[in-house]
């Protein structure tokens, strides 16, 4: 794995004031142009998704856990903080810091209140921790950023309503709000509509085996998006002795059970390779992700299907993912639009708008309503910064309208990042063909990348066979 000279996420307690802050370093970054094909193979850091699911089990387990090769990010670290504070010892195993950070030793501990847990932009933390709250001894207050305070959270508030917690947020159905603990949920059958996040159920099936009657869960909704998250929860729990049986779709059933501690290996997150994968098809030549799994549940994977379908060749051997893009839209390719359901995989969906408002015919987006309540409304967004530019995104109902456009950049407007991770790394593929473009705070990738800008830079000075 490749070292990284970019600033690193600590573990809570090293400094975290000045690099954990909201919205990462507040940097302003000229995105670099391609200038040529690019010949680059790269490693990634670990899942978010995967991270944040072991975390939180090994917090509920037995016994001691060794996550190997986790992710060191600003999600990750408040995650690791919260449950700190919830009485859980996490440290560092010297010596396995490789490229990305180090490998973490976690012990669990009785889980215990009278604390306040910082959510940051993180909504895994916001829908994961308070079914752990539930089951602590006393209040625990969550809050977060201002725009943490915008995502949606009644539906994890009324689900612990109705399995008997107490919790306060004066009728808002968002942040703040506290739980009110009382070291044990009794569990049983509970109905919820989880349509605007999957995090809602996940946070729950994380936390159920502890309930006394486990949890009969149902999903009331009309859709649930991101099911792959939720399959990625079930098969977490598996491999923790948990067997969740799904009888029928929105259905869920955990019963009360030990969670077992385990030693784990913790998966590239493939998702984070999205804007290095597409960059291939916009600057052209090819790029590789090593360590790419065989078979996973992270929807990151759908990569290979969708890239494809802009025109780009795929393979995966031997673990190492490879995207050749040919010359590339920058070197005179013509890539044509798609039309693409993400409802799977709403997370690629920045990354995969950015490739479509530089193809040469119309694309189509859909299945990514629930975008609009992420860290930003993302379609709002995508579709206002690449107007911006010249181009032409319709907002529908569940989705974008791309037609082609030429882009270019507007006197001084820097691309706005709304505090996105995603929206900054959208920026990042455009500036690939579009000079001048100015991306207003890079510093946002520090929420699940913070070694984007390195890594960017070691892929566009990639050279044949490199590992970068």
């Amino acid at each position: 794995m490749g070292e990284s000279s970019s600033p690193r996420f600590s573990l809570p307690g090293d400094d975290l004031e000045a690099r954990n802050r909201p919205g990462g370093t507040d940097l302003a970054w000229l995105a670099p142009t391609a200038d040529g094909p690019l010949s680059a193979r790269l490693s990634l850091p670990g899942s978010k998704s995967l991270t944040n699911r072991e975390l939180v089990l090994s917090a509920l387990a037995e016994g001691e856990s060794i996550l190997r090769a986790p992710l060191q990010s600003r999600d990750t670290t408040l995650m690791i903080e919260a449950l700190r504070e919830l009485g859980t010892t996490i440290e560092p195993l010297p010596g396995t810091d490789v490229g990305f950070g180090p490998d973490l030793r976690v012990l669990p501990g009785e889980l215990s209140g009278g604390v306040s847990i910082d959510c940051g932009l993180a909504g895994t933390l916001m829908r994961f921790g308070p079914p752990l709250a539930a089951l602590a001894l006393g209040p625990v207050t969550f809050d977060g950023d201002a725009g943490a305070r915008r995502r949606p959270m009644r539906t994890t508030i009324e689900s612990l309503r109705a399995l008997g917690v107490d919790i306060n947020d004066d009728a808002r159905g968002a942040l703040p709000f506290t739980v009110y603990g009382m070291g044990r949920v009794e569990g049983g059958e509970l109905e919820i509509d989880a349509s605007a996040s999957s995090q809602f159920v996940s946070g729950l099936l994380l936390a159920a085996p502890r309930f006394e009657r486990g949890l009969t869960l149902r999903h009331a909704g009309e859709r649930l998006p991101s099911l792959p998250h939720i399959d990625m929860t079930i098969a977490c729990l598996a491999e923790r002795g948990v067997v969740v049986t799904n009888p029928e779709p929105g259905l869920w059933i955990v019963p009360p059970a030990p969670i077992l501690p385990r030693e784990v290996a913790i998966e590239p997150d493939l998702s984070n390779a999205a804007p290095f994968l597409v960059s291939a098809l916009v600057a052209g030549g090819i790029v590789e992700i090593e360590g790419w799994p065989e078979s996973t549940t992270q929807v990151g994977d759908d990569l290979r299907d969708i890239l494809q379908q802009f025109g780009a060749t795929v393979s995966l051997e031997n673990g190492r993912l490879s995207v050749d893009g040919g010359p590339g839209i920058a070197g005179g390719r013509t890539v044509g639009g798609v039309t693409l359901d993400l409802s799977a995989g709403g997370e690629l969906a920045p990354a995969v708008v950015a490739l479509a408002a530089l193809a040469a015919t119309s694309s189509r987006i859909t299945g990514i309503g629930h975008l609009r309540g992420h860290e930003t409304d993302r379609l709002a967004a995508l579709a206002t910064e690449i107007n911006e530019l010249g181009g032409a995104v319709t907002e529908l109902p569940d989705g974008l309208a791309i037609t082609p456009a030429r882009l270019t950049t507007r006197g001084d407007r820097p691309w706005q990042t709304y505090d996105d991770h995603r929206m900054a790394t959208a920026g990042a593929i455009l500036g690939l063909a579009v000079p001048g473009l100015i991306v207003a705070d890079i510093g946002t990738t520090a929420k699940t990348l913070p070694q984007f800008p390195e890594l960017w830079r070691k892929m566009l000075l990639g050279r044949a066979g490199a590992l970068l």
